[in-house]
Parts: structure tokens; sequence; C-alpha cells
């Protein structure tokens, strides 16, 4: 796919700036249970009809499944321009993710087709996600630092081994840029999440644009902490604070400001 082709399939998508997110609707398929890195900030355990946070589905559907409630939801709004897949674990582990992808691009080729993930397994898979239509990804990067990553993951499984600390947080640094380096060289349009820790990686967020800048990255979407899990300790920044690391990092990349945290099952305008 070509990049142009990938420009122009992602115009109007709402994850990517603009006015898109007051008109354009999207539908999150949960059909990815499967994970391959403990982030300490996570937790996949709990659900109820008021919580929105990245993770979160009322239940997994298989990809047949998934296929008809994207008809569904097509033919009751109108304004539903793409097809995302964003969990409930990482789509990249989960070989239900490019199934489910095959099937709503050939019945739906003109939605944009888009997929969150953390990165790990992006360098291997990138052509299986081109190949079933994928034309833009959210990568979430929190570090670089390996001293730093180590104290936001717990673990990383990768091709059949278990990593921890800091090799753990290294090789998943690696990946993460060399699959964003990749995936812009093949055309598709790359926004990357950090979630903002204070205390931990708010010195290093700026690198950071710096790197994904050069490399090519559209834009960058800073999200605050929710204190959970292993890091039910740290607080969540202040709206100020969040403010300044956006506006600082702005210097560098371009920031989206609208972002709700989507869950994995979401539906409909931002």
């Amino acid at each position: 796919m070509s990049a142009y082709t990938c420009q122009q399939k992602n115009y109007g998508h709402p994850c990517f700036g603009g006015e898109a997110h007051h008109n354009i609707g999207r539908i999150h398929l949960a059909v990815a249970p499967s994970c391959n890195i403990k982030c300490k900030y996570c937790t996949r355990r709990h659900d109820c009809a008021n919580e929105n946070r990245p993770g979160v589905a009322s239940k997994v559907l298989s990809p047949a499944q998934a296929l008809e409630w994207v008809k569904q939801a097509v033919k009751q709004d109108s304004r539903i321009k793409v097809v995302g897949i964003a969990g409930p674990g990482d789509p990249l582990a989960n070989e239900t993710t490019f199934e489910t992808f095959r099937l709503v691009h050939q019945e739906f080729p003109d939605l944009i087709k888009c997929l969150s993930t953390n990165g790990l397994l992006l360098p291997d898979r990138l052509d299986d996600l081109t190949e079933a239509g994928v034309s833009s990804l959210t990568v979430t990067i929190n570090a670089i630092d390996p001293w730093i990553g180590e104290k936001i993951y717990s673990w990383v499984k990768y091709r059949g081994r278990i990593f921890y600390g800091r090799d753990a947080a290294s090789l998943l640094s690696t990946n993460q840029l060399l699959g964003v380096s990749r995936a812009i060289e093949h055309g598709l349009r790359l926004k990357v999440n950090s979630v903002l820790i204070p205390g931990l990686n708010d010195r290093e967020l700026p690198e950071l644009a710096r790197i994904l800048r050069d490399l090519g990255v559209s834009m960058m979407n800073i999200m605050p902490l929710i204190p959970q899990a292993d890091l039910a300790h740290f607080p969540a920044p202040a709206a100020g604070e969040l403010s300044r690391m956006r506006d600082e990092c702005e210097k560098i990349l371009p920031q989206f400001r609208h972002c709700k945290q989507c869950r994995a099952d979401a539906v409909g305008l931002l």
C-alpha cells in the first residue's frame, strides 16, 4: 500500500486530529484477549457501564461476531467510518485480530482499519497487518530508557521467552522503535500514545517526542495515568501538569488532545 493511499484512507480519522472527532464515528472490536506484556498500570478484571478506560470490554467477540457487529453499527449510524481493534489485550498477540480485519476488509473495503498495540510484535506482524487492510496504527510507548521502563513493565513475553527488568524494557523499546520506523516506511500513518506517570517518565517524554518526530510519526497523544494495579500509589497528573507536558511536547510533535481513553469495545463518536 502506498503512502499516498494510506494518507487518503486516514483522512477524517477521529484519532488523528482535525475536526473529525465531532462527526466521524468509530467502532472498537474486542476480539483480542491475550497480552504479551504486563504494564504495571493495567488491570482488565473490572467492567461496568460507567467505566471508560483502555483494556475494558463487556465480552470478547469471535471474528464472525465482530463482523456482524460492524454490519449492525454501520447500518444504524452512518457516521461510523473507522473500525479499530484495541484489545482488551494486545491485538498483535491474537490471531483473531488478523482474521477479523480480513473479514471486515472484504465486506467493507472503504472503512478505515486501525489498530492500537504495545508494539512488541510490530516488526514481526507488519506485513500481515497491511495485507489485512490496516492503514493506521497507534503504538503505546511510555519509555525509551530501560531504567525507567523496568518501573513501568513487569515482564515481556517474546518468541516463547519471558523477560524481566531492564532486559524486558530494552527489548520492548527496541521493537517499538523498529516497528514504528518500518510501519512508516510501509506508508502507514502513526500516532504514539504515552501514559504520563508523574515522577517516573515525565522528564523523558520530550526526548521521546524528538525521537518520534525524526522517525516520521504523525502525532503524539499524552494520556494521564489512571492509578491502579501496581501503580495505584502513583498520583494521576493534575490537569495543569498534563497540559504543560502536552504544550512542551507540541513544540516538537503535534499533540492529540481529544483522547477519552476509550474502552476496547467503544462505539460512536469520541
